[in-house]
């Protein structure tokens, strides 16, 4: 039987979805939003800004009755997008449309919605003393390997919470997920040395180099593919590796002197990520050693972009007893995208991935969210709140 979300819920997931928080843009407005309604309920905001002050984490604190700030639960979320280039849409990717019981928009699932759900429960959580404090982590740059978050996690430990769990809501369709891979990208930039074409022994060919090193991933991935290590809670139940983006060249008739590689790997939580980027590292200095060979102008540069670690918690996990008994619906399964859950774990933080929507909507046009969904995961984050007031577990 389907449900009905509230009005307010529904108001508020459009409110943001109209907010367009693009990776590559600035996510403040959406968060001078989120700071002004914490204001509303006497609650303080802490902010944690990139770099060059254009976006920012928030962390909020729910105090206990008794003033305490450590232990409880948090409740965490992303706020940035990913782009709709090139996708073609119905309707405006950021002006929300209800069509069929659903509400389309980028972001509706991931993942404004249960970030929408959290916002409208704030006077809620606010409104009658906490037996333990509730914590709000919301994120920058999630979408381009969960850039944000470290600094997020590590002011939550610098200033001492220690919440006893967290809960990630990204869109399981309100499943419990306890594990997934580590997301890992990285850069490769050969530079070369232009010459005429039919002059090839003058240049030095950096798409010639980056194919090889392209080459190299492949056959990686397929040592994973075939000997593993293996895990069958994972649909793909193996590491992965791949080179996704390529760029090089000027023209047909000129050896080309730069190419850039763009690649990845989701590794499983048993293998080593920082070993196996060591790896790829290896082998790219390996080209460029013999690009210097052939010209000393020549080399290679290797970069690791982001790398954010995989997630494998137990079920019988206090906090996924926790999550159960909150509403959402227990698993074992282990899903093969990232999230921002293994930061939090491996801060100390035991965490589990659990939000409104389905994965399989995201990032696609016409990205969607089942109405219902969201009325789920009110109910859920209502138990979350009567669970603070009086801890049962």
């Amino acid at each position: 039987m389907s449900r009905t979300p509230t009005d307010a819920a529904l108001d508020e997931v459009v409110r943001l979805i109209s907010m367009d928080t693009t990776s590559r843009d600035s996510n403040l407005q959406l968060i001078d939003h989120v700071v002004e309604l914490l204001k509303q309920v006497g609650v303080e905001s802490t902010l944690v800004p990139n770099a060059a002050g254009t976006k920012a984490n928030l962390l909020a604190t729910f105090p206990a009755a008794d003033g305490g700030v450590t232990g409880g639960i948090v409740l965490s979320a992303h706020t940035d997008v990913v782009p709709v280039d090139g996708q073609s849409w119905s309707s405006d990717p950021f002006t929300p449309e209800i069509r069929d019981g659903r509400l389309y928009g980028r972001g509706s699932a991931d993942m404004k919605s249960f970030l929408a759900v959290v916002l409208t429960k704030l006077g809620d959580i606010a409104a009658q003393p906490l037996a333990e404090p509730i914590h709000l982590a919301f994120s920058y740059d999630e979408e381009v390997g969960c850039v944000g978050a470290v600094s997020l996690v590590e002011k939550i430990t610098e200033l001492g919470l220690e919440p006893r769990g967290c809960i990630v809501g990204e869109p399981t369709s309100m499943r419990i997920i306890r594990g997934h891979k580590s997301i890992n990208t990285m850069t490769v930039h050969f530079r070369g040395v232009a010459a005429h074409s039919s002059l090839t022994p003058r240049g030095v060919n950096a798409i010639a180099y980056a194919a090889r090193f392209v080459d190299f991933v492949e056959r990686v991935a397929a040592e994973f593919r075939e000997h593993g290590p293996f895990d069958d809670d994972f649909v793909v139940p193996f590491t992965t590796t791949t080179a996704n983006m390529i760029n090089g060249g000027i023209a047909v008739n000129t050896i080309p002197a730069d190419c850039t590689v763009q690649f990845e790997f989701r590794g499983l939580v048993s293998v080593d990520q920082a070993e196996l980027a060591d790896r790829y590292r290896a082998e790219a200095l390996r080209l460029g050693a013999e690009m210097r060979q052939a010209n000393p102008a020549a080399g290679v540069e290797f970069t690791v972009q982001s790398s954010s670690p995989g997630l494998d918690g137990p079920t019988d996990s206090a906090i996924f007893a926790l999550a159960t008994a909150w509403g959402g619906v227990p698993s074992n399964d282990k899903v093969t995208y990232g999230t921002e859950a293994g930061l939090f774990a491996n801060a100390g933080i035991p965490s589990v991935v659990c939000g409104p929507g389905d994965i399989a909507q995201a990032h696609s046009p016409d990205e969607f969210i089942d109405l219902d969904q969201i009325a789920l995961c009110e109910d859920f984050i209502d138990d979350v709140i009567a669970h603070a007031r009086a801890p049962y577990a």
